[in-house]
């Protein structure tokens, strides 16, 4: 990876660790669920004119849009609405720390449902280190009973979960250019929040959201969704997969940093200490640090 690249992967890194930011400030008036339909549908409308603007078409037939659907549930309604709830109760940071679990679950996921990809001994190690981070993380939460933060933070790593069933998932979009996936996803999942939010949280019910939740609402969907897309597509293509990966690590450092300088969070020690685990499991999942010939697949 050039300096471009890393570069890149920092800006990305900030647009999706202020997704917490943002989603944080925004669910302090709106329900997660209308939050949820505003991102995807405002995002779905900006990367539609990306596409045009690009000459692609969203003409990709009715299997793949149905399949659109499926991705937009695993990656977009389910992991969004359980993070937004999860936020009204959480600080953003910690939310953030829960969602590095990701590629935990992506291994665990690949190795239980995927067809070749059983997991090495090596990511298996990091997938123990990530679970006990999240132990670590969840603290006497996780043994006080089902009272506190345990149930926002089990809806944070619910949504680690549905990331990595939604890896596995969207593999079969291979043959597309990634921008008409991410288009194809978001739109389908606007399609899927809308009757959702019509019945759940009504609009005409809803507060006038001041400024500055306005504010968040255009960050969140502009910025660290229709944005972060564009560069994380742009990452892959000119880095690869593997290391656009890398941007994991450096999420909840932005996520945990905006929060802290603008809403005043605090985290704890044991918060530092799982989060350092899960990092350690992240690396051992990658490989790379701790191989000696760079060129060897793990």
């Amino acid at each position: 990876m050039g300096a471009r690249d890393w570069l890149l992967l920092v800006v990305l890194s900030v647009l999706w660790g202020g997704a917490f930011f943002f989603g944080k400030i925004a669910v302090a008036e709106w329900p997660p669920l209308a939050v949820v339909l505003v991102r995807v549908a405002l995002a779905a409308a900006v990367l539609h004119v990306a596409v045009r603007a690009l000459g692609l078409s969203m003409g990709v037939g009715r299997k793949m849009w149905l399949a659109f659907f499926g991705m937009g549930l695993l990656n977009n309604l389910i992991p969004f609405a359980l993070i937004f709830w999860g936020q009204t109760q959480i600080a953003s940071g910690l939310a953030a720390i829960l969602n590095a679990t990701t590629p935990v679950f992506g291994v665990l996921v690949a190795h239980v449902f995927g067809s070749n990809e059983k997991a090495t001994g090596l990511k298996m190690g990091g997938v123990l280190a990530g679970l006990v981070g999240v132990a670590i993380l969840m603290g006497p939460d996780a043994v006080g009973g089902l009272g506190g933060a345990l149930l926002p933070q089990l809806a944070c790593l619910a949504a680690a979960l549905s990331y990595g069933f939604a890896g596995l998932y969207g593999r079969r979009f291979k043959e597309l250019p990634p921008l008409v996936t991410a288009t194809g996803q978001l739109s389908a999942t606007s399609i899927m929040s809308l009757p959702l939010v019509l019945i759940v949280n009504p609009p005409w019910t809803l507060p006038m959201p001041s400024p500055t939740a306005i504010g968040a609402l255009v960050g969140l969907a502009i910025l660290s969704t229709a944005l972060a897309y564009v560069i994380f597509f742009q990452v892959m293509r000119r880095a690869g997969g593997t290391n656009a990966m890398l941007v994991t690590f450096l999420i909840p450092v932005s996520a945990i940093l905006l929060g802290a300088g603008f809403l005043g969070e605090v985290l704890l020690t044991r918060h530092f200490l799982g989060m350092a685990a899960i990092f350690l499991g992240l690396a051992l999942i990658d490989g790379r640090l701790f191989h000696r010939n760079p060129r060897e697949k793990l």
